[in-house]
């Protein structure tokens, strides 16, 4: 399964972006997409998840401001990013479950990150 990450830019704060994720290659059942980001010295950090039925969960410091989703087909994951602040610069992440075709687990994988500055 491959990730293809776009979106990421240089915003002023107060401004939104949209980030998309398309998952593609042999996909056999996507489970939970979610957008991680890694900010400047800090650890890598959940941002938002979505599983299948449309339950969305979200990090406190972006609840509110941001909106994940998925398409129909499932197989495409969005982060709706609004308000953006200083503190949401940093390296976003998309991540996916598949699951194995016998669906005894599921296997991960990750986008190469797309950077997101918010700067005056």
């Amino acid at each position: 399964v491959q990730l293809q990450a776009s979106g990421g830019g240089l915003v002023h704060p107060g401004g939104a972006l949209r980030l998309s994720c398309a998952a593609s290659g042999s996909i056999n059942m996507l489970n939970t997409m979610a957008w991680y980001r890694r900010a400047p010295g800090r650890q890598r950090e959940l941002v938002a998840s979505i599983v299948p039925g449309g339950s969305t969960r979200y990090a406190d410091f972006v609840k509110g401001r941001f909106t994940i989703s998925r398409t129909g087909g499932r197989n495409t994951v969005w982060l709706q990013m609004n308000d953006l602040k200083p503190e949401d610069t940093a390296v976003y992440y998309c991540y996916v479950e598949d699951w194995a075709t016998d669906y005894s687990t599921f296997h991960d994988y990750w986008g190469q990150g797309t950077l997101v500055t918010v700067s005056s």
